[in-house]
């Protein structure tokens, strides 16, 4: 099946316009295109997304998954589809071990991808020909098939560029995109706006189509993606570690309704994790904290990650949905919130000048800071209090983006995790207890060990 992977030399590239772009434009030639984003991250997925016609962009990621799930994955999403796209993140070899365990060059290799290397060549000249050089010799047994030049100054910045990458390089130049406040998406403290809040989604990525398509010879790019080799057979990514809904109820149990926040504001879902909670027999039922008067009638209870600083003046103002979740929680049913989530169960949220009341389930008052209070890959291991059946495997590994934090933690709350590296609550623990609601700066997915999804809907099961 054909497949690409888009990289580049530094973060803040333009990985992700060339990948909207791209995705866009082999959907609308009748491609069934299958997205893919290296690394944790909610929001560049959802633009690959949103390009693809809305077929879930899934996350590889090597400090969550094992090599063998990563490849497993990868193989029975490509045999779904007709092209693979793969946007990496950071730079092309950019990793904490000095052996680049874990980079994109790994992942390209692991995963037989054709590279295209996207250049940020703003203010470069000659200079562009050693580094594309090193490029190439620091790793020779990676395939790098092209070059796309981003942020040229000019007909006459490209066309200097392009003579020195022909005489020096034996790499094609398959595009160069202008600067250009068009194609620039907006950009918040965690990165990009998510695509689930930003105004007029599809004009902009019908904006970074039109730019692409006119500015990337994408004939050699899909040539490049077609000589591809085929990857194996598709094997199984991972054996479901919990019964599929309909075994469960065959046995003479219900699927339990679990209300989960879905709106402008929250939406930090990853697609394996939704496929989790339904193999362990959930029914989801989609809710907005922003507009809904009241929870639906469900079991349980799961609120995303997200934004809610950026509507909380709109969330304070829904008192009806606000005190819906805190009797909900008072009354003993099973939650579990995730950095926005938590952030939105906590007394008042504080921005700047601004303070507005959010659930009040945390007694706790939560504030946001200009600078990351939190961020990066966190290693976890569960407490004895933690409240859901079963064990986990091993430490946990997940991770956390948080601009916020809790600005007094109680001295009685009582945490699912110690926290071996990373920030979480305090530094030290994750995950307050409160009732039955476990709530967490740190994401979990469902992958490698960490089958998260099924304990939960089990502990929902055994409380009702």
């Amino acid at each position: 099946m054909a497949h690409l992977y888009l990289s580049a030399s530094q973060k803040s590239s333009g990985k992700t316009t060339l990948s909207i772009g791209l995705i866009r434009e082999f959907h609308r030639r009748g491609r069934s295109v299958q997205p893919f984003k290296k690394g944790p991250d909610y929001i560049d997925p959802l633009w690959l997304a949103r390009a693809a016609g809305g077929r879930a962009c899934h996350n590889l990621d090597y400090h969550t998954m094992p090599v063998e799930e990563i490849r497993g994955d990868f193989q029975r999403l490509l045999h779904t589809s007709t092209l693979g796209l793969i946007e990496g993140n950071v730079g092309l070899f950019d990793s904490i071990h000095v052996n680049g365990a874990g980079s994109n060059a790994e992942l390209a290799k692991l995963l037989a991808a054709p590279l295209v290397l996207v250049i940020n060549a703003q203010g470069m000249g000659r200079g562009i020909a050693p580094l594309l050089l090193g490029y190439q010799a620091f790793d020779p047994e990676l395939w790098i098939g092209g070059v796309i030049l981003n942020k040229v100054g000019g007909a006459r910045h490209e066309s200097n560029l392009r003579r020195v990458i022909e005489h020096y390089t034996d790499l094609p130049v398959l595009g160069a995109l202008p600067r250009s406040a068009e194609l620039a998406i907006e950009e918040r403290h965690l990165g990009l706006i998510p695509s689930n809040e930003a105004m007029a989604v599809e004009t902009t990525i019908e904006a970074i189509h039109r730019a692409v398509v006119a500015t990337v010879d994408v004939e050699r790019v899909l040539e490049l993606a077609e000589r591809a080799p085929a990857p194996p057979s598709e094997t199984a990514s991972r054996a479901p570690a919990w019964p599929r809904p309909e075994a469960r109820i065959a046995s003479g149990e219900t699927a339990v309704r679990i209300g989960i926040a879905q709106d402008e504001v929250f939406g930090f879902y990853y697609p394996d994790d939704l496929a989790g909670l339904a193999r362990a027999g959930a029914e989801l039922v989609p809710f907005s904290p922003l507009a809904d008067a009241a929870l639906p009638a469900v079991d349980g209870l799961i609120l995303g990650g997200g934004f809610p600083e950026s509507r909380m003046a709109e969330l304070e103002a829904n008192r009806s949905m606000r005190e819906s979740i805190a009797a909900f929680i008072a009354d003993g049913g099973v939650a579990y919130a995730e950095c926005g989530g938590l952030m939105y169960l906590c007394q008042r949220l504080h921005w700047g000048r601004q303070s507005r009341a959010m659930c009040g389930v945390l007694a706790a008052d939560v504030a946001m800071h200009d600078r990351p209070q939190g961020r990066g890959y966190v290693h976890l291991r569960e407490t004895d209090a933690f409240p859901w059946p079963g064990a986990a495997a091993s430490d946990i590994c997940a991770h956390e983006f948080h601009h916020s934090a809790i600005v007094e933690t109680r001295p009685d709350w009582r945490y699912a995790y110690d926290v071996l590296r990373g920030t979480g609550i305090d530094g030290r623990h994750d995950g307050i207890i409160h009732h039955n609601l476990l709530a967490s700066y740190a994401h979990l997915r469902d992958v490698g060990a960490v089958n998260w999804t099924g304990r939960f809907v089990d502990r929902i099961r055994s409380s009702r």
